[in-house]
C-alpha cells in the first residue's frame, strides 16, 4: 500500500515539474528563450501567408472588370423564362373562381410596372428598329452609363392590362409573357432579323391549344434591345417581352406547352442544356 502511495506522489511531482520546472525555469519542457523562437517562427510563417493570399486576391482583382466579365463559361443560347410565375411552370385556374387567378394578374401588373409608357419615356430612348444599338467605349474612356430603348408595355397590345385588366384570365383566354434572360454581348440576329418565339403543345396536346396570338406582332425580340452591356453599365434597361394570348384552348384538361427563341445566330438546345433556348410549361383552364 505504501508503494502505491509512493508511486502516485512520484508520479505527481513528475508532471509538475514538466509543466513548471523551478530548478531550470523550464515551462513544459521549454526555456522562454525557446518559447520565444518558436512564437516568432509561427508569427512571421503565418504573416507570410495572410501576405501571399492579400497579393494574390490583389492580382486578381486586377483583371476584373466592373462593368463586364472577364470570363463568361455560359451557354450560347440563353434560357427563356414566362411570367406569371406558377406552382413549377404550371399555370393552372378556373375561369368562374377569380381568386384562382387574381395572384396571376397581380404578379402581372408588378412585373409590367417598369414597362409603363410614362416611365420609359422618361427613361430611356425612342430607338430605330430592326438594327443593334451599338455603344462602344472609346479606349479607356467608358461610355457609360449606356442608354437603353423603349419597351412600352402598350407594345402588348391585349395582354399589356390596358384594355383587359384581367389580361384574358376571366375570359379563358390567358396571356403569358416569355423573356430571354440577359446575356451581356448577345447578339441574337443578322442582317437585321430578329429573333422570334414561336410556341406549340407537345404531340399528344396538339388538338387541345387551338389558336395563338403574339404581341409584338410575330412574337420578335426586336434588335434594337441588343446587345446587353450589363447591369451597372446599363442602369436602365428594359428587357424585351413577348406576349403569347390562347384564343381558344380546350378546357378541364392539361396541356403541355413549349415555347422556344428561332434565330438565325442562337441554336436551341445544346449538349449542355437540352432546355437553352426554350421553355416548356403546363397549362390548365376549367370552366368551373
Amino acid at each position: 500500500m505504501s508503494g502505491t502511495k509512493e508511486e502516485d506522489r512520484k508520479g505527481s511531482s513528475e508532471w509538475r515539474e514538466f509543466f513548471w520546472n523551478p530548478r531550470t525555469h523550464e515551462l513544459m519542457g521549454r526555456t522562454a528563450s525557446s518559447w520565444g523562437l518558436i512564437l516568432l517562427f509561427y508569427l512571421v510563417f503565418y504573416l507570410c501567408l495572410a501576405g501571399m493570399f492579400v497579393l494574390t486576391m490583389y492580382i486578381m482583382l486586377l483583371t476584373l472588370d466592373d462593368y463586364k466579365p472577364t470570363w463568361q463559361d455560359r451557354l450560347a443560347t440563353p434560357g427563356m423564362m414566362i411570367r406569371p410565375k406558377g406552382n413549377q411552370l404550371e399555370i393552372s385556374f378556373s375561369v368562374s373562381n377569380t381568386e384562382s387567378w387574381d395572384g396571376f394578374i397581380h404578379n402581372l401588373n408588378t412585373f409590367l410596372s417598369p414597362y409603363n409608357d410614362s416611365y420609359q419615356v422618361q427613361t430611356n430612348d425612342n430607338c430605330p428598329p430592326d438594327q443593334y444599338f451599338i455603344q462602344e467605349d472609346s479606349g479607356e474612356v467608358r461610355n457609360n452609363p449606356k442608354r437603353s430603348c423603349q419597351f412600352n408595355r402598350t407594345m402588348l397590345e391585349d395582354c399589356s392590362g390596358m384594355s383587359d385588366r384581367f389580361y384574358g384570365y376571366s375570359r379563358g383566354q390567358p396571356c403569358i409573357l416569355i423573356k430571354l434572360n440577359r446575356v451581356i454581348g448577345m447578339l441574337p440576329g443578322k442582317d437585321g432579323q430578329s429573333p422570334y418565339v414561336t410556341c406549340g403543345a407537345k404531340r399528344e396536346d396538339s388538338d387541345k391549344i387551338g389558336p395563338l396570338a403574339y404581341f409584338p406582332p410575330n412574337g420578335t425580340f426586336n434588335l434594337m434591345y441588343y446587345p446587353y452591356y450589363g447591369k451597372k453599365a446599363q442602369v436602365n434597361y428594359t428587357q424585351p417581352l413577348v406576349a403569347v394570348k390562347f384564343l381558344n384552348a380546350s378546357l378541364n384538361t392539361d396541356i403541355n406547352v413549349e415555347c422556344k427563341i428561332n434565330s438565325n445566330t442562337l441554336a436551341t438546345g445544346s449538349e449542355r442544356d437540352k432546355f437553352a433556348g426554350r421553355v416548356s410549361f403546363k397549362l390548365r383552364i376549367d370552366d368551373k
